[in-house]
């Protein structure tokens, strides 16, 4: 038997369930779609338990795949994740939302992606500025020499989205699109920081009267490509993440349950410490405002 026991998903109307560890969902799910920042780590170091888990998952035969809204490519996420200690063994593969971004761009997937030109002014950390060329695309220097604009990260605190304003208004009034291959709001760091993410930049856009294409979480097109490498029903896969608007979501727009991991970008919210078990009335709080309730709820990716 499982460390834990099992735990069977919630039914319709019925509450949350919270979990002492992830092994309580061993025997109820045969595939694991993980999330990476605020779930594996912090950006820099493996949180308590998260490695163990995995090991735990990988024994027993659990697929893991890792669904990231990173605007790199999924080959760059895995490298990174091993750097920290996690082995390449215990996840089948890292899944992008800049690996979707591209596969659009490239393909010209639909009429707003055909029609986004080959000009992008990017909107990134320096690093970043060279994925341009991966996502087939020239780098304009300025925003009017550009047919869109690109948004792939955030360098905070030195970029904010306070600092990236007056480049927004200049390309709305240029009328130009946004492609944003990163949607999320916030992001963790060390000792439970909260960093600016780039979906405020997009959102901000959008708010402006700007047109924006999104990719990554929430949308459930990109939980295809993890549940193609599945051999098992849908109702068999959980996705656990730390984000209610994204992974949360995500989740239930691709049929999937859900785990949320308390520890992470809504810590603060939840009020708890790192591995603190979250207040129930806290966590239906947050679920009321996003307008999704996640199936389980625990505190941090351990057994």
């Amino acid at each position: 038997m499982c460390a834990g026991g099992s735990a069977e998903p919630p039914a319709a109307g019925r509450a949350t369930r919270y979990l002492r560890g992830i092994g309580q969902l061993a025997r109820r799910y045969d595939a694991f779609v993980l999330d990476q920042w605020g779930v594996l780590h912090d950006g820099t170091t493996p949180y308590p338990g998260a490695i163990n888990c995995l090991e735990q998952l990988h024994a027993r035969g659990k697929r893991v795949v890792i669904l990231s809204n990173s605007g790199k490519p999924g080959e760059a996420n895995a490298e990174f994740i091993a750097g920290m200690g996690f082995d390449r063994a215990l996840f089948e593969a890292v899944v992008s939302a800049g690996d979707d971004a591209r596969d659009a761009l490239r393909t010209g997937r639909d009429a707003f992606h055909r029609k986004l030109g080959s000009r992008a002014f990017v909107l990134a950390r320096d690093s970043d500025l060279d994925l341009c060329s991966w996502f087939g695309v020239q780098r304009a220097d300025e925003v009017e020499h550009a047919d869109f604009l690109l948004v792939l990260s955030i360098d905070s605190p030195r970029q904010s989205l306070a600092g990236w304003e007056p480049v927004l208004r200049r390309a709305l009034g240029l009328g130009l699109p946004m492609l944003c291959a990163n949607p999320d709001f916030a992001r963790t760091g060390a000792h439970g920081t909260l960093f600016e993410a780039p979906g405020l930049i997009a959102r901000r856009y959008a708010e402006l009267g700007g047109e924006v294409g999104l990719h990554g979480k929430p949308d459930p097109g990109i939980y295809q490509a993890c549940l193609r490498r599945f051999a098992c029903a849908r109702s068999r896969v959980v996705a656990i993440g730390d984000s209610i608007d994204h992974d949360v979501l995500g989740a239930r727009n691709a049929g999937l349950a859900s785990v949320l991991i308390a520890s992470g970008v809504h810590r603060d919210e939840l009020g708890i410490a790192a591995g603190e078990p979250p207040d129930a009335g806290r966590c239906e709080q947050l679920f009321a405002r996003a307008g999704v309730t996640p199936d389980y709820v625990a505190s941090l990716f351990r057994w």
